[in-house]
């Protein structure tokens, strides 16, 4: 479990919106459960429990915590729910600059040059619809969501979601500036391909 250990300790800058008596499980660790279940194939807060239950055990021991039991699925929706999102992508953000960091050093000789091996980093720009997000009923169409992959170190460095009556566009404008990265190749789809851009 150690390469989840960064991830635990920047999960420890996210606000926690509970109030004291409602802190019955740590939020950092909530979270990185919810992160683990996720990458084990949970697709429902039903799915994170279960995750957690069977695992319980195994979790508190290798993350150091003593969870008497996994919490109730109204208890995980209501504190994923009333996450500050823009906080949490924030942190989400932050540890994958800091693996970005580390695998581009990992390239390099003891005298900062490179080894022949390392390349200029190329961060693909992608635009995807999220599979079952468009809601019938109150004429929502489906969210659509913009992504930033370091390709060789096979990081995803954020995430945004692309406005209603917008297109990936001025969201890839917005990521490359918020992203802040230079000496890196960007790669997008043929749509920023344009003359007026």
């Amino acid at each position: 479990m150690v390469p989840f250990s960064n991830l635990l300790t920047a999960l420890q800058d996210v606000a926690d919106p509970r109030r004291a008596q409602g802190k019955r499980y740590p939020l950092p660790h909530l979270l990185m459960f919810t992160v683990l279940a996720l990458l084990s194939g949970a697709r429902s807060y039903r799915g994170i429990i279960t995750f957690m239950e069977q695992r319980r055990l195994h979790l508190n021991r290798h993350f150091g915590v003593d969870l008497k039991r996994a919490p109730a699925v109204n208890t995980l929706r209501t504190v994923l729910q009333s996450l500050d999102t823009d906080g949490l992508e924030d942190v989400f953000r932050g540890h994958a600059a800091a693996l970005l960091a580390q695998a581009e050093t990992a390239g390099k000789t003891a005298d900062g040059t490179t080894d022949g091996t390392a390349e200029r980093p190329v961060i693909a720009l992608d635009g995807k619809t999220l599979r079952g997000s468009f809601d019938h009923i109150n004429d929502r169409r489906a969210a659509q969501t913009l992504t930033a992959f370091a390709s060789r170190s096979a990081i995803v460095l954020a995430h945004t979601e692309i406005k209603d009556k917008s297109n990936e566009i001025p969201a890839a404008q917005q990521m490359i500036r918020d992203l802040g990265l230079s000496g890196v190749v960007f790669t997008a789809d043929a749509m920023h391909c344009q003359k007026n851009l």
